[in-house]
């Protein structure tokens, strides 16, 4: 099919974009707007007294000034997820801090005024009296035994623990081992910083008693359900909640945030629209951020090198308050830790932890790139002490394709994989016999060469069900309705590509809805690489429901069996005849009917799909400075079909850049004795650069998905779930290689690096 799956078409959704003729919340501005900004604590806990509010409120331009007492009313932000099999404590989260504050950027107070820069100053003529209480930032350190409490009803800041595998069998196992392996590994805080940071205008129609809420999200209904039923406490039709283009959200949008409750009731109360757009160092200080792991990790070997038992103990840092999913992010990704191994039993210990720091939640992966991230770096240290090569122990242990399907020891059933083969292919591909000798060349020009392998496997795309409403036009287009949401990966050209398996349809003739809860009843939203496995499995059923009902009405014009109908150029023939009827013509019929031309299915998956693959990184480290260059990068993935080869290359590309700038720059650092945020601004916190990224060398090496009914494996996540472990692996590869040293926490940035070879050099001389 020359539009269908399989086929490299570029980005339907591209050409208004790169034109400016996008349309982002910051770009609406409806008549009469006033704006709002956000008061913010300085403390990272503290109590509190808002001494004077008049000051603001008599300033120029002020609308409105919105503390505690006038949000009392409104439901606390809540917490929707809990662990399953546990009785989840969620604090209390209210829209406005009402006496005490409990991280940096805690929101205090909301003011409106008919400029930003009048907004901004009135908000800093508020009089507060701050009493800053004792503090605390680090997980590891939050669970010691007389740490600084965050919430006096959770000892021990506990938020909660919880288990997966056989802790007596493990310890068995591990008691009766040839050989164990351990390491501690920190996956540091990241900050998403997407392109467009998150925004609200909220509009009120006195008339019907509604509010509409136009923002940047990853799911409309998502949102509505969430502040409107939850937090105003309003019943669906009174609220809409509109998603126009959004720049970026890797599942920090997927959350509800204070911000677009407080704007609702701003516009009710001056009775115009109010907009609130964040600023750089707002995004820092007021979205979830993501990973902040701290693990210890032991493999337990038999005399041969096979794994025998996995033993865990992870610590994940919640924040002050339980974001919108929070507990469930380690929760889902622990499993995954036995990753592609065969590894009979294993104990896994999960603590999550309260912090006087911004709240952790979802974030490109979610839970499975730091689940990633452990279990490659302990195979990797595991290989360095049996003084074996790391693809050999990769390729001893791996689960085989003759064990599918695999139930691993926390209970996940893999379905399909061939990761013997993936790691192979990316070998191949990275010329890996040959790295001694440009390892050599290298170091004759002062320079270590360091190469690394990460092979993983995640769980993803069981979101659902998902509906798809597909219309055909009197125009003879045909129109998608789908509550899954668009943030960059380029669902329209995704799904007209579905669409046009079954009709045959060119991309220019299909269009899609989304983002709008009056135009579309149900959604999922987009998280969890869910959106082509499960709302591409609807687009699929929906659009042969429609096949079926066209051919039914062109039969009787055409006077020919539906069976010896198809489809091509927007119009069905006879196959193998020039009679044929196009589809505006069809559907002007008096037999296409409203219930002929509407067709709507939803696909629930019964399971997680489980893409694999194999990253390998090869990098060079400058010895006098500590400066990684990544020299070759190569990306093998198992993703069961590929529905549009060029839009899949850029989703790993980018997320292989995300897991990069982790592994090399990325921290977010507080400062231990102040509880203040030192990297809330792009001067402190550094991106990865297009400059400093290598060409990717990608390729699939599929194996069709047996839970997905069109073989579909998510795609969205896995870039940024290999890479982190490939460039670490390489680049402790290269400080092995020249100076045995065996370990370094992310980022590897360059001081780190320098700091880590002046140490294995240090070592060396005693």
């Amino acid at each position: 099919m020359k539009f269908g799956v399989g086929q490299a078409l570029v980005r339907k959704e591209d050409d208004p974009l790169i034109r400016g003729a996008g349309h982002y919340v910051a770009d609406y501005a409806p008549d009469g707007l006033a704006h709002a900004a956000v008061l913010r604590s300085p403390h990272a806990h503290a109590r509190f007294r808002i001494v004077d509010v008049d000051a603001a409120r008599k300033s120029a331009g002020v609308r409105l000034v919105l503390t505690a007492s006038e949000t009392a009313h409104l439901g606390h932000m809540p917490c929707v997820v809990g662990v399953p099999g546990l009785e989840m404590v969620v604090p209390p989260c209210p829209v406005l801090a009402v006496d005490e504050v409990h991280h940096v950027g805690d929101a205090v107070a909301f003011v409106v005024a008919d400029t930003l820069d009048q907004a901004r100053d009135a908000a800093e003529k508020i009089i507060i009296d701050w009493q800053p209480l004792p503090h605390i930032t680090n997980a590891e350190a939050a669970l010691k035994p007389g740490a600084p409490l965050v919430w006096p009803n959770r000892p021990g800041n506990l938020s909660f623990e919880t288990t997966f595998g056989d802790q007596a069998k493990t310890e068995k196992v591990f008691s009766q081992a040839a050989r164990i392996v351990s390491l501690k590994v920190v996956n540091p805080r990241v900050v998403t910083n997407y392109m467009e940071t998150r925004g609200v205008v909220a509009e009120y129609d006195p008339g019907r008693d509604r509010t509409t809420l136009t923002l940047g999200s990853q799911g409309s209904h998502i949102i509505r359900d969430v502040i409107g039923r939850e937090v105003l406490k309003l019943p669906d039709e009174k609220i809409r909640v509109v998603t126009p283009d959004v720049g970026g959200g890797f599942g920090t949008k997927l959350f509800a945030y204070r911000e677009y409750a407080l704007a609702a009731v701003a516009a009710k109360a001056i009775g115009r629209p109010v907009k609130w757009v964040a600023d750089r160092s707002e995004h820092f200080l007021a979205d979830t951020q993501g990973r902040d792991n701290i693990t210890t990790a032991r493999l337990a070997l038999d005399a041969k090198g096979r794994f025998l038992a996995l033993d865990v103990d992870l610590i994940a840092d919640m924040g002050a308050y339980l974001s919108t999913y929070a507990p469930y992010i380690p929760y889902v990704g622990a499993p995954m830790l036995p990753g592609v191994y065969d590894i009979p039993v294993c104990f896994i210990r999960v603590r999550a932890a309260y912090t006087n720091t911004v709240p952790v939640d979802a974030y490109r992966g979610a839970g499975r790139p730091e689940a990633s991230y452990v279990i490659e770096r302990l195979v990797d240290n595991a290989a360095r002490e049996l003084n074996t090569s790391p693809d050999a122990l990769r390729r001893k242990n791996f689960i085989k394709p003759k064990q599918m399907p695999y139930e691993t020891p926390t209970g996940k059933i893999y379905d399909t994989g061939e990761f013997a083969g993936h790691l192979a292919r990316a070998q191949d591909m990275a010329d890996w016999d040959g790295f001694k000798k440009r390892a050599a060349a290298a170091r004759r020009k002062g320079k270590l060469r360091g190469i690394g392998i990460a092979s993983y496997i995640e769980a993803c795309g069981a979101n659902g069900p998902e509906t798809a409403n597909l219309k055909l036009e009197k125009d003879g287009t045909v129109t998608l309705a789908i509550g899954t949401q668009s943030t960059g990966q380029g669902h329209a050209t995704s799904y007209a590509q579905i669409v046009a398996d079954h009709l045959g349809i060119s991309p220019d003739r299909f269009r899609m809805i989304q983002g709008d809860t009056d135009r579309i009843a149900t959604g999922e939203g987009t998280g969890g690489s869910s959106s082509i496995p499960a709302g591409g499995a609807s687009v699929s059923l929906a659009a042969k429901k429609l096949a079926d009902n066209l051919k039914e009405i062109a039969a009787d014009v055409l006077e020919a069996s539906p069976g010896d109908l198809e489809f091509g150029d927007g119009a069905v023939r006879v196959a193998g005849t020039d009679r044929a009827i196009s589809f505006p013509d069809l559907a002007k019929r008096p037999d296409a009917t409203e219930d002929k031309l509407n067709t709507a299915d939803a696909y629930k998956p019964e399971g997680s799909t489980f893409p694999n693959g194999t990253h390998i990184a090869e990098i060079e480290i400058d010895e006098a400075t500590g400066d990684t260059e990544i020299i070759k990068y190569v990306v093998v993935d198992d993703f069961g079909v590929t529905l549009n080869p060029l839009l899949l290359a850029g989703q790993v590309h980018g997320g292989a850049v995300q897991g990069i700038g982790q592994a090399l720059m990325e921290d977010t650092i507080y400062d231990r004795d102040s509880g203040q945020l030192l990297t809330a601004s792009l001067m402190d916190y550094a991106l990865p650069r297009a400059l400093r990224m290598p060409d990717f060398l990608f390729e699939t090496r599929n194996v069709p998905c047996k839970n997905n009914p069109l073989g579909f494996k998510g795609a969205g996540e896995a870039g940024a779930i290999g890479s982190c472990p490939a460039i670490m692996n390489a680049i402790v590869d290269a400080l092995w290689r020249s100076y045995r040293v065996g370990h370094l926490d992310m980022p590897a940035t360059p001081a780190r690096v320098w700091a880590a070879l002046e140490e294995g050099k240090r070592q060396l001389r005693l």
